[in-house]
């Protein structure tokens, strides 16, 4: 998080500073073409700092890179008063102080993907600002080639017709609402979704929901997905060819909940869950997006949901392991579907055979007691796997680069494994190639053992039945697996690497503790057949939409 606030503040000072010089440059100086210049990289500026802030009110600078560009037009012109130039100021002003508002308007309105509805007006109000900044470029261009100040007016008109439209558009479905519904609940009606799949969360956390958009997908019903944060319109749409709707207000919300539905879906415990459990119509289900011995994973927010399906038993105990007490018919075992395609390997490896580590240390938290990062001390780890000849697939958890510190860590580990590589032409993987090249499932079937923080990755590599080592970043001693009963069935590696050595043995050597992960695999993944594991999860969501199961249900106690 501390490096994303860093990049937003370094965007935000070089967007204000250049279009402050620009500006000064332009007004006060007759170095009219070093002002022009100046204009444009204060639109780069601008036009980067809305990307890394979206939604960032520019209109200060704005409005200074405005007057620069239309100074040095009026100098460049050399001709005293024109008019068509003082139109194109007084129109321009209005597109400054406007953009802002219809910008708001437009992130009010509902945006869709996958479904046949058509809508300009949330588009047009959302990009004002990029298309503000396109104009102001246009215009600085027309001034740097001394064009006649009519060809900017003309340009700036047809911009600001357009967002006249827009707004005109926007105020018009504000105050006269269609009585019947507008043309999002209209299309959601005829598409007659069964389910939902409702998602809030930071930026960079699609992952959570497309990871179980195949097996919603295989249910074989109609659903569709509900979006609480525009930036993950693009990439979910992309993922599924069910209707995705991005619901800004509750009003929103109120438009797509149509009456075929029957349950909502959930893959973590945002605050804004709470927008949808309100429902009470609706089977709430929580899925989660990954099972860990995390402190995050056993949340007393749990106790909301009508059903909360968990991958084994372990689930179950970890929520009373933390003294939540959620009635246990809420609790539905069903595996963990993603891990179907993890090869299982039941025999060992020779004791001389080549070994391929898979190294997946994870992020900082959004908490201190969460922060299970190993990546501080991970350098000394990496050489010891290096001197044996190991070769290393480092895939760091999305999150990482949001913690300066984490980044800069992460590099130092991948230009050791870039070095290494050259050197020995061990294909070491990392970065993009390991990361999005690679799915998670992909990474576990090329590695021989895996080395994970405390997270998500342990329990789905038990899957595989190789071997895995955790490392102890809480410096608990001998109560580590108390806290963290996983790790018992793997080698734990202390914070100040001293044993990495004898970690190093036996998990690529004689593998002590094989037997045991066989039995901590059933607790913590379920008992289902491997040639039809998904079925336990696909079969108990469909039992959640039978009209009889829901009739003969007592209500739900939330």
């Amino acid at each position: 998080m501390r490096g994303d606030l860093f990049r937003k503040l370094i965007a935000r000072c070089l967007s204000i500073g250049l279009a402050v010089l620009a500006f000064l440059v332009s007004a006060l100086t007759n170095a009219t073409g070093w002002g022009l210049a100046l204009v444009l990289a204060a639109l780069a500026a601008a036009a980067l700092e809305r990307r890394i802030r979206p939604g960032a009110d520019t209109a200060a600078e704005t409005a200074l890179i405005a007057a620069g560009v239309l100074v040095a037009y009026l100098r460049r012109l050399d001709a005293g008063f024109d008019p068509a130039l003082a139109a194109t100021a007084l129109v321009l002003l209005g597109l400054v102080l406007l953009e802002g508002p219809l910008r708001q308007a437009g992130d009010l309105e509902i945006r869709t993907a996958n479904l046949p509805v058509r809508s300009w007006t949330p588009l047009a109000a959302t990009h004002l600002g990029d298309a503000l900044l396109g104009l102001l470029a246009v215009v600085a261009l027309a001034a740097a080639a001394a064009a006649p100040a009519a060809l900017a007016l003309a340009v700036t008109v047809l911009v600001a017709a357009g967002a006249a439209a827009a707004g005109l558009d926007l105020a018009r479905r504000r105050f006269r609402p269609p009585a019947s519904g507008g043309a999002v609940r209209r299309a959601v009606r005829a598409h007659q979704p069964e389910f939902l799949l409702y998602f809030s969360a930071p930026p960079g956390s699609e992952y959570q929901v497309t990871m179980w958009l195949p097996y919603l997908e295989r249910i074989g019903r109609p659903f569709l997905v509900v979006l609480r944060e525009p930036e993950f319109l693009a990439p979910v749409a992309a993922a599924t060819t069910a209707p995705v709707v991005y619901c800004p207000t509750l009003r929103s919300i109120d438009e797509v909940l149509v009456p075929s539905l029957k349950v909502a879906f959930y893959v973590n415990h945002g605050a804004k869950n709470s927008h949808c459990i309100r429902f009470t119509q609706l089977t709430h289900i929580q899925l989660h997006h990954g099972d860990s011995d995390k402190a995050p994973s056993a949340n007393p927010v749990s106790a909301l949901f009508d059903r909360i399906f968990v991958a084994g038993q372990a689930a179950i105990e970890r929520y009373a392991r933390a003294g939540i007490d959620i009635p246990a018919e809420k609790f539905v075992i069903v595996g963990r579907p993603q891990v179907e395609s993890i090869a299982v390997r039941r025999e060992p490896l020779p004791v001389d055979a080549p070994r391929t580590v898979l190294y997946t240390p994870t992020w900082t938290g959004h908490h201190a007691d969460a922060d299970y990062c190993s990546l501080s001390v991970a350098e000394p780890l990496l050489r010891r796997l290096l001197d044996r000849g190991v070769t290393v697939i480092l895939r760091a958890h999305p999150y990482t680069g949001q913690n300066p510190a984490s980044a800069r860590q992460l590099g130092r580990l991948t230009e050791l494994l870039a070095a290494d590589r050259a050197a020995t032409g061990r294909q070491h993987l990392w970065g993009t190639a390991a990361g999005r090249e690679l799915s998670l499932v992909e990474c576990v079937n090329r590695s021989d053992a895996l080395i994970s923080d405390v997270s998500g990755v342990i329990s789905d590599y038990l899957y595989s039945g190789k071997p895995f080592a955790v490392t102890d970043m809480t410096g608990d001693g001998d109560a580590f697996t108390e806290r963290f009963p996983l790790a018992a069935a793997g080698y734990v590696l202390r914070r100040d690497m001293a044993n990495v050595d004898e970690v190093l043995d036996r998990l690529l050597g004689a593998d002590p503790l094989a037997p045991d992960r066989w039995l901590t695999r059933r607790r913590y993944l379920g008992d289902f057949p491997a040639e039809s594991y998904a079925d336990a999860f696909l079969e108990a969501a469909r039992r959640e939409l039978d009209p009889a199961v829901r009739e003969a249900r007592v209500p739900a106690q939330r």
